[in-house]
């Protein structure tokens, strides 16, 4: 058969498609944008119908209604993040759903080497091309590993979903079901950027040098920080994701990638989140090349390129340095994704930096986020070791190469002033000498 009659062959409806799953089958779902909304909708609709019991569903961003993951649902699904979003939270919070500790660079290799193998996968493409090829479009970071290995793999064909270049192409006769669908992929707006985000956003894209080679996340600080960049020269990017905010840089010609030393000239990313503008932005544009996770975000490949600036957020600075980005004490809210990756692939480019970034309180102004300990079971996501620059709204702390007497002088005048004697009496207590302003 031809890729056409191979694809007209394995083309079903949704439930049918649903049906392949079965009761104790562990199902990855494609990541963020890439989910197939359809599917999971329509599976969670099904399960009493099917009978479906212990089925495990596995990812890192999820963007879904929820369907699966509401009370009552967890005799048929059982939810188990690497990386957890809101949707989530309140079902790990009541004990109904698992996290999944993980590397974002290392989770290709769980899938290949049998700590987290799919008996299904289930993600987004294009329409098949004239070639046989269909597209996964807004993401790529361990799907090649789970279509290798998967004993299933199920891909919800919609129009809407952009074509991208790089490792993106999926031949019709590695998928064993497709079903067809028309609808907007989920879109993130852009963020309001409030006056605290502008001003740590200034002290982080002072810290971004000429020819740098940047990675920034989502949200309203990268897009601030991006805000302070028109004047730079021949900027480039090698980063896990980015949206909406880098278009007028790229559109001015500000990030051209001129001196990356891999893929030069290219914007190398592994997965995206934005707005339809976004998706229409990067839809066959030839500047923008997808890699797996376990490329972009390798630490070793990182350094490849000189300058590298990482810029990622966190929940909470120890006075030794030691960083919490993934809970708040015992619960929680987020994961380790990409940002000791990034942060290791910083450090050790030529010229590189890595960059972590709070406001020094929560937001209600209550709580100071740099404190003399973390919260009782807050994990360590970025160890002292590798923590190079912290900065606040109050300015930017270096402590690579510091002692921990001098690390803690440093946090503690980029704390907020209200925290401020609090914080130099622990310094007092713990290092036996008055403080001198």
């Amino acid at each position: 058969m031809n890729a056409q009659e191979i694809y007209k062959s394995r083309l079903m409806g949704v439930d049918d498609a649903v049906k392949l799953l079965k009761s104790g089958d562990r199902l990855i779902l494609g990541h963020a944008v890439g989910e197939p909304t359809t599917f999971t909708r329509r599976m969670a609709e099904l399960a009493e119908e099917l009978k479906f019991e212990n089925i495990e569903v596995n990812h890192l961003v999820y963007l879904g209604g929820g369907e699966y993951l509401a009370p009552g649902m967890e005799k048929h699904f059982r939810n188990n993040s690497e990386f957890v979003g809101a949707p989530v939270r309140k079902a790990i919070a009541e004990c109904r759903a698992d996290f999944t500790p993980c590397f974002f660079h290392e989770f290709p290799k769980m899938i290949r080497e049998g700590y987290i193998t799919p008996d299904v996968f289930a993600a987004q493409c294009t329409p098949p091309d004239k070639f046989g090829y269909v597209n996964l479009g807004v993401s790529c970071d361990y799907a090649l590993a789970a279509i290798e290995k998967a004993k299933t793999v199920i891909l919800e064909v919609n129009d809407q979903m952009p074509t991208t270049f790089g490792s993106t192409f999926v031949h019709v006769s590695e998928v064993d079901a497709f079903f067809e669908s028309s609808h907007p992929l989920p879109e993130i707006q852009p963020p309001k950027i409030g006056e605290l985000e502008m001003k740590i956003g200034k002290y982080i894209a002072d810290l971004i040098p000429d020819g740098a080679c940047i990675q920034l996340g989502i949200g309203a600080l990268p897009d601030a920080i991006l805000s302070f960049l028109g004047d730079k020269k021949d900027l480039g990017v090698h980063t896990e994701m980015i949206s909406d905010g880098t278009i007028p840089l790229i559109e001015s010609g500000v990030i051209n990638g001129k001196r990356k030393q891999t893929f030069q000239g290219k914007i190398v990313s592994a997965f995206f989140m934005g707005t339809k503008k976004f998706y229409d932005y990067i839809d066959h544009n030839p500047a923008i090349q997808m890699m797996p996770v376990d490329y972009t975000n390798d630490p070793d490949i990182i350094a490849q390129n000189d300058n590298v600036i990482s810029v990622n957020s966190c929940v909470q600075v120890d006075l030794t340095g030691q960083v919490c980005s993934e809970a708040i004490g015992e619960r929680q809210i987020s994961g380790i994704g990409g940002q000791l990756d990034f942060v290791r692939g910083a450090s050790r480019s030529k010229g590189g930096k890595a960059i972590l970034a709070l406001s020094s309180t929560t937001k209600d102004g209550k709580t100071s986020k740099i404190v003399p300990f973390l919260d009782h079971g807050a994990p360590v996501t970025t160890d002292r070791c590798d923590v190079n620059y912290i900065v606040t709204e109050y300015g930017v702390a270096e402590l690579k190469g510091k002692t921990l007497r001098e690390r803690a002088r440093r946090l503690i005048n980029i704390a907020h002033p209200d925290f401020r004697p609090d914080l130099i009496k622990e310094w007092e207590r713990r290092f036996g000498m008055e403080w001198e302003a």
